[in-house]
């Protein structure tokens, strides 16, 4: 067979071929679409569990655990706010729910809340934090191995507080800053 023979071949089986391919392209988006939905309900092991309204008012530690259900807004934060008091648990209803990424819960999502103790942030009331001095002025001068973390630390006794920096000083790479830097620290 020439290779004139073989083109002219190709081309009348040419649309034979695309619908071949169509189909094979849709019958691949549907199984991957099947996979995403199955792996989500089977993330979500206690989807048949419900709690009522009533139940999810009166929440305390001894009720625990319980199953909640998302609303719209809704972040693990605010939900271990909610029956724990303190946003730091969310690790732990992230971890009874096996969630593989917590940022992501959906809207109606159920999920259990373990009974744990509530978590705290445990501030130190002292002058020095890791062997250096407290920030107290308004400035700071960057120095070698800092990050916005420790300076929050050593400001404000709180690490969280490091987006309040970054936020008022608009740095673009909150990651990335250099000896010298002045920056501004929010009171």
């Amino acid at each position: 067979m020439t290779l004139k023979s073989f083109l002219k071949n190709l081309k009348k089986s040419e649309q034979t071929i695309n619908t071949i391919l169509g189909a094979l392209v849709v019958i691949i988006i549907g199984v991957l679409i099947f996979n995403y939905l199955h792996s989500r309900s089977a993330n979500n092991p206690e989807s048949n569990l419900s709690v009522s309204e009533e139940q999810q008012g009166n929440q305390s530690l001894k009720e625990l655990p319980q199953v909640h259900q998302v609303k719209t807004g809704e972040r693990l934060w605010d939900i271990a706010i909610q029956y724990y008091g303190s946003g730091y648990n969310w690790v732990d209803i992230a971890k009874a729910n096996n969630l593989t990424n917590p940022n992501v819960i959906t809207v109606d999502q159920k999920l259990v809340i373990p009974a744990v103790a509530e978590k705290t942030l445990i501030s130190t009331n002292t002058t020095t934090i890791q062997g250096t001095t407290q920030i107290t002025s308004d400035n700071y001068t960057v120095i070698r191995g800092d990050s916005l973390w420790k300076i929050a630390v050593r400001a404000y006794g709180d690490g969280y507080k490091w987006v309040e920096i970054a936020k008022t000083n608009k740095l673009v790479n909150p990651g990335i800053i250099h000896p010298g830097n002045v920056l501004v620290l929010p009171r």
